[in-house]
């Protein structure tokens, strides 16, 4: 058995190593796990319930405040139809998130759940920590009754989101209103005992040290460890443009390949790496199954929040059916779980 690496050893490959050479050692590891050339995809729609928020973050360029003359809320009927059509395009599943909006209770989302469930044959990846911490304090419940709830109502994953990165100097400079670090990895660690797979994710580039990074890393190891619940890991690169942060210049490509090899590296324990081809595009995507990753994500039919803070890279299927052929892999089409439901 290989021996992992550690965290001193996990910040000196992100900060000394030779790019080229990380990435192969991330390839190594990305073969062990995935022997095969297969390359996976899903046909997804996010959906984003609502643009009113109370927390404020200040890396965030989707949200607005209660009473925001571009406040929303999707009525039941309008996600109805997103999902129809999603139908329509051969989807499997809907990425449902929104805000931390105090008009919008446990009842609200339970019904709505139950409705999908009821008229459509589709999987809800639903509900990042920030929003299930919200909905426990705003309903006086623990965070395992909430998720207890959901689960009963429908939802069937938790996504990954608001994760950011989880430190809590950064979390109280930039989000000091959203859940703590150790309150995000709490819901995680109850929707994995309740038997909800989720992902993770790590926004990076923002104002956070390389320690910072390999710490975020490491805390998803270790629940990992603990439980098992993790089926992905997604890092990303901040998008600063029409943020209150927009005086940071956005990651490089370069960047992006070296954080996403190390995520490789350092998460033994998590199967799936997802290349973020949204905030970096196609070819660093392409690029991105040579240094770790085994996923291109999703088609993501519609995408607001990341398109809010100015990527606007686009993908269809047959987009990325593309990509993944002329890279030398085989395009497979997946359900949440990883299940291969179409093979190209």
């Amino acid at each position: 058995m290989v021996k992992r690496i550690t965290r001193s050893q996990a910040l000196e490959l992100l900060q000394q190593s030779n790019l080229l050479e990380l990435g192969e050692s991330a390839s190594e590891l990305r073969w062990k796990l995935h022997p095969r050339r297969l390359v996976s995809f899903v046909v997804d729609r996010n959906i984003n319930y609502t643009n009113i928020c109370v927390s404020g973050c200040r890396f965030c360029a989707f949200s607005r405040p209660p009473y925001h003359p571009q406040g929303y809320v999707l009525s039941y009927d309008q996600i109805f139809a997103k999902i129809q059509e999603l139908l329509k395009y051969g989807g499997t599943q809907i990425l449902l998130q929104g805000g931390m909006n105090p008009d919008l209770d446990l009842v609200w989302f339970e019904e709505l759940f139950r409705q999908i469930k009821k008229n459509y044959p589709i999987h809800i990846h639903g509900l990042s920590p920030p929003e299930i911490d919200y909905l426990a304090k705003r309903e006086g419940l623990t965070v395992k009754k909430v998720l207890v709830r959901l689960k009963a109502a429908g939802l069937d994953s938790v996504p990954g989101g608001g994760a950011e990165i989880l430190s809590e100097r950064v979390r109280t400079n930039l989000s000091p209103k959203k859940v703590s670090a150790a309150g995000w990895l709490k819901v995680m660690e109850e929707a994995h005992k309740l038997g909800l797979c989720t992902s993770a994710t790590m926004v990076f580039g923002l104002i956070e040290t390389d320690e910072e990074i390999i710490e975020h890393l490491d805390q998803i190891r270790r629940l990992q460890d603990k439980t098992k619940g993790f089926i992905a890991f997604i890092p990303w690169s901040f998008q600063p443009k029409n943020t209150a942060l927009a005086h940071i210049k956005p990651a490089t490509g370069a960047r992006y390949l070296k954080v996403l090899a190390v995520s490789r590296i350092f998460l033994d324990n998590v199967p799936n790496l997802q290349a973020s081809w949204v905030t970096q595009g196609a070819k660093i995507g392409q690029t991105a199954l040579f240094f770790g990753a085994n996923d291109l994500g999703s088609t993501m039919l519609e995408e607001n929040v990341v398109r809010a803070a100015g990527a606007q890279f686009r993908m269809d299927k047959k987009e990325i059916i593309r990509l993944i052929k002329d890279a030398g892999f085989t395009p497979v089409q997946r359900n949440q779980s990883y299940q291969t439901i179409k093979k190209f």
